[in-house]
């Protein structure tokens, strides 16, 4: 037992570590600035944007969404289950099999979707200048690229891009708690490093990618540090609270709540990806083979990843 929680402990402080090692790199190093990156440094930052799309669209596809799609799968065929066996007799197979097919994890991963698409909404009808913003930046921005014909596109303006990357934050933040959960509900020493070790084999290139964008959208680096130690804090978190719940307790409902959680994070973490992320890097016509090719390379290294994690 005690080896098992040295195990845990072990693992908690690599989760932390790798976390935040790998979200500063970007931000600490004045080589990832792409305000001031010309010719080849800023291709050369553009690809590797690229490619961190690429993971972000993996993570989301591959692990966040395939996580929530069978968790809410599995719990809604535990209640039915259960609610079957209560009303012993009275069971009604066809209502049964219809509430068991019906898609409530698309519904729930659409609702996430959803739900930042209305706040993104409601903070542009509210805020007259981030509505006007836009328009201004396409005006000044066209013109410079009639005068430059290697410009680099119309950038997202400024009062979207910082909170997408506010809503990707919090969707990994949910991701990286209940990954953390997982880690310490295992109850072998070897079961606790291997999906540990799953775990940090994509949490260090998807933070790494979290960091890159937020000094792409310009955040500030100060808030870009305490956004990157926040997220380092939430694996660690899902550990420590998996640790703290006895073997075997497990409330009725929490493991759907948890379901539908990853569910909406997942729907949270795709909206960033196709309407900030991938437009961003792609609105430029320079080298689209390369830049596909980086999106990919980024999305089957994340599809590799997922047959261990």
């Amino acid at each position: 037992m005690e080896l098992l929680l040295g195990a845990k402990i072990g693992c908690l402080l690599a989760l932390f570590v790798l976390t935040l090692v790998c979200g500063l790199i970007p931000i600490c190093f004045k080589w990832f600035q792409t305000a001031t990156a010309t010719g080849r440094h800023r291709r050369v930052l553009s690809f590797l944007g690229c490619m961190s799309a690429g993971v972000f669209l993996g993570a989301g596809f591959m692990h966040m969404t395939a996580e929530a799609l069978e968790g809410i799968k599995s719990e809604i065929q535990n209640l039915v289950i259960q609610n079957g066996t209560k009303s012993e007799g009275h069971s009604d197979d066809a209502a049964d099999s219809a509430y068991m097919e019906y898609p409530y994890g698309e519904l729930v991963i659409s609702l996430g979707f959803f739900l930042v698409f209305l706040l993104e909404s409601l903070a542009l009808q509210c805020c007259a200048g981030a509505a006007e913003t836009p328009k201004v930046q396409e005006q000044e921005l066209g013109t410079a690229h009639e005068l430059e014909p290697h410009s680099h596109g119309l950038l997202p303006s400024p009062s979207r891009g910082p909170f997408r990357a506010l809503v990707l934050l919090l969707s990994l933040s949910f991701h990286s708690v209940f990954e953390g959960l997982a880690v310490g509900l295992q109850l072998t020493v070897a079961s606790t490093v291997q999906l540990c070790l799953a775990v940090l084999a994509h949490k260090g290139i998807v933070v790494f990618g979290v960091g890159l964008r937020l000094v792409q959208v310009g955040t500030e680096s100060r808030w870009a540090v305490l956004s990157i130690l926040s997220l380092a804090l939430m694996s660690p978190l899902g550990l420590a609270i998996g640790l703290a719940v006895p073997q075997g307790d497990s409330k009725a409902g929490q493991g759907l709540a948890q379901a539908v959680l990853e569910g909406m994070a997942a729907g949270t973490f795709l909206y960033v990806t196709f309407l900030e992320i991938l437009p961003r890097e792609l609105t430029s016509p320079e080298a689209p083979l390369a830049k596909w090719s980086c999106v990919a390379a980024g999305f089957a290294f994340m599809a590799v990843i997922a047959l261990w994690a």
